[in-house]
Parts: C-alpha cells; structure tokens; sequence
C-alpha cells in the first residue's frame, strides 16, 4: 500500500489537480495533505493508510483517493484489493438527491444554483453553476476549492477580500456546530495545505452573510456579476441552497446564455418561461 500510493502521488503535480504549484517541494508529485484535502479524508488518516497501518477503510474514501489520484479501472482495483475489500463492478451511486430539490434546481436554469451541506460540501448543482463557477468532479468541497483551484482563483474577482468573508463564514459555521469534530478536521487540513487559508485563520475572522455578490472573469466570455441568496432546507438540517441571479446592467446575462449555448445539452430559453435541464450528476460528500 505505501510504496503503490507514494509512486501514484509522485507522477502528478500540483497543477495536474487544478492546485498552485508553488516551490520547496523536497520530492517530486503531491504531498499527502494535498492528496488527503482533495479526496476529503482526514491529513492523519490518510497518512494511517499510506503507512499501511491496521484502520477501518470504506469504499467511499477509496473511491475518493483514486479520483485525486486519478486512477485507472485497473489501479482502483488493485487499491481496493490492497486494502482487503473486494473492488465494486461500478462506482457507487452517491447520496440521492430529493426530487422536489432536483426540480428546483432545474427549473433555474439557466441561472446558477447549487446546494452544500454544513461542511460546505457539495451536495447538488445544476450545469449552469458548473460553467459558471468552473466546477467539475473535483469539487467537492467549496471551500477546499476556493482556497485549492488555481483555475478558480485566477477566475474570481478580488479573492483575497471573499478569502476572508468565506474564512469567517466558515467559522462562524462551525460555532453553530460545537460537537462536530468535522470542521476542526478539515480547518486544519486546510491550514496544512494553504498558507492563505492559515493564515487568515489565525486572525479569528467571524462572519455570517445569506446574501451578497460575486464576479468571475470567464475566458472567451468576459466577467459574469450574480447576487447570490443563501437558503436553508429544513428537510435536510444544515444544508443549503445558493441561488445566483445575473446583476442587472452588468450584461451577465447575455454572456451567461451565450456560455450555455456551447453546451448541447443546456436549453437556454428564450425571454419567457425559463426551460429545464437535466442537472450535473450528484457529488459525493466528502468521507469522514
């Protein structure tokens, strides 16, 4: 397990993941903490495993590390074997999401609109939120994305001001949630892997917002300015569904429509009624 984990990380690098390359790397390929934050397990656990120490493993991280690893049928296989389980014949299906809130999503469109759960997991998006905020299988997490993706950095428009603003959301998240180790996990993770994220973590920023904007520089399409209204879903206790709305007078609408219509599979509507599309597949929470 360790020496086939250790030359899977060594042949990629930072970039290959979507993440700065940044210098003073001892060895070549990802760190473990990279590997760990990306694939939402736990820096020691993952460190456990490489190790090749006696833990409990789930098919759910498995399937993660190989995503981050970008494994093959062939090399998932061997991992699980490695591990001791019996390789699945196909991924798992991940978390189903209620219909009602799969048809919500839908009939946005083609607005942006998305759900996370309480660890800012995301949980559901529709595909307008995929080629506006530039998300693809790796993001399953918003906050690992926002302070991981080079991509989405670059994109983002005055990050280092929303670094903070999402820092203390954070935060401010995970006082409402005093028994759950999780967000501890993951903060600390994050300072393991971001300096930026560490170091706007010591300030003990607080903040808590259900509305505000965003902007995000797309090539080829120009700037797209949303409001954005943080929701709560009662069934669904700690998740929330963000629904974006084009600025007026910013012409994000028009670059938005155009955006989709590179996408067969989006129908953009005409002014009117607003269409339905089939949704982006569910992303799998990230393992405990």
């Amino acid at each position: 397990m360790r020496e086939f984990l250790r030359s899977r990380r060594a042949r990629l690098t930072p970039k290959d993941v979507g993440m700065p390359g940044g210098g003073g790397r001892r060895t070549p390929g990802l760190r473990r903490e990279e590997v760990a934050v990306l694939a939402g397990v736990g820096v020691s656990w993952y460190t456990w495993l490489e190790q090749g120490r006696d833990i409990n493993v789930s098919a759910d991280v498995l399937d993660a590390i190989a995503r981050v690893l970008r494994l093959d049928a062939a090399e998932r296989e061997h991992l699980y074997l490695l591990a001791g389980l019996n390789p699945p014949r196909s991924a798992p299906s991940g978390r189903p999401v209620p219909e009602p809130l799969r048809r919500l999503l839908d009939g946005w469109l083609p607005r942006p609109a998305y759900v996370i759960d309480r660890h800012w997991n995301v949980v559901a998006f529709n595909r307008a939120a995929a080629q506006a905020f530039l998300c693809d299988e790796n993001d399953y997490n918003c906050l690992v994305t926002f302070f991981t993706s080079a991509r989405y950095r670059a994109a983002l428009a005055h990050w280092r001001e929303a670094a903070r603003e999402i820092v203390g959301q954070f935060r401010a998240d995970a006082a409402r949630y005093p028994d759950d180790p999780e967000f501890g996990r993951l903060a600390a993770d994050m300072c393991a892997v971001s300096p930026d994220f560490a170091a706007i973590w010591a300030e003990l920023p607080v903040g808590s917002s259900t509305h505000g904007t965003k902007a995000l520089d797309i090539p080829g399409h120009g700037t797209l300015t949303f409001e954005y209204t943080a929701l709560p879903l009662p069934e669904l206790p700690g998740d929330r569904l963000l629904l974006h709305t084009p600025v007026p007078g910013t012409g994000t609408e028009a670059r938005l429509a155009a955006l989709l219509a590179r996408d067969a599979r989006v129908v953009v509507p005409d002014p009117g009624p607003v269409g339905t599309a089939a949704s982006a597949p569910d992303v799998r929470r990230s393992p405990v």
